[in-house]
């Protein structure tokens, strides 16, 4: 159990010392990734970033990924069989959706270049997996040198299911309870993060590490 994102930061923070001294860029999974983030990315003396990526769900099971989209790439991964006119309006709705939190998070700044780099993806938790799945489709088209996954909390079969994954250099998970039902179980507090609090944590962040 964890008091807050703060307590998970440290501790995740904590597994990825060894990595100080490489090339890296901390990704966080808006928004309550950005927390978490901020601190593993004060304790390398990284830049933090924030991945503008989402799956995109079969038509009859949402949850179930079929693609990734970013501002810049569609990947289409498991559609077979899925009508070209419903991948059109998802790829539509997402890349607006995306690109009102671009105008967001990027008002004074722009995104980090992955290209060389250990690109370190974080998150509060993960449940399902597919987002940052979607994530490490479209960060491993920018030809990082490294993509590590770190995060405090997952079903151990998601955990095995990133260990497959050949673009995946290494995953760090703390907790793999057997209960798993949701993230927030494994929180004291664990309120939800306003994407002003994210900016500012984005750009506070940032501001240090100059």
């Amino acid at each position: 159990m964890f008091k807050n994102r703060i307590d998970a930061g440290i501790q995740l923070a904590e597994k990825l010392l060894r990595f100080k001294n490489e090339n890296v860029v901390v990704l966080a999974i808006p928004r309550g990734g950005l927390p978490i983030g901020s601190i593993v990315a004060k304790t390398l003396n990284a830049p933090l970033d924030v991945a503008l990526t989402k799956k995109i769900g079969h038509p009859d099971h949402k949850e179930y990924a079929i693609g990734a989209i970013s501002l810049d790439d569609v990947i289409l991964t498991n559609a077979f069989g899925v009508p070209q006119d419903y991948l059109d309006k998802e790829i539509v709705r997402i890349r607006k959706r995306l690109g009102q939190r671009y105008e967001q998070y990027y008002v004074n700044r722009c995104p980090q270049s992955l290209k060389d780099k250990t690109v370190i993806i974080v998150d509060d938790g993960v449940a399902t997996g597919n987002t940052i799945l979607a994530t490490i489709e479209l960060v491993a088209h920018q030809k990082p040198k490294k993509i590590i996954v770190a995060i405090p909390v997952a079903p151990s079969t998601v955990i095995r299911k990133f260990e497959t994954i050949s673009n995946v250099t290494e995953t760090i998970c703390l907790r793999t309870p057997y209960d798993f039902q949701a993230v927030g179980q494994f929180y004291k507090v664990f309120g939800q993060v306003s994407d002003q609090k994210a900016i500012q944590l984005l750009e506070e962040t940032n501001t240090i590490n100059l």
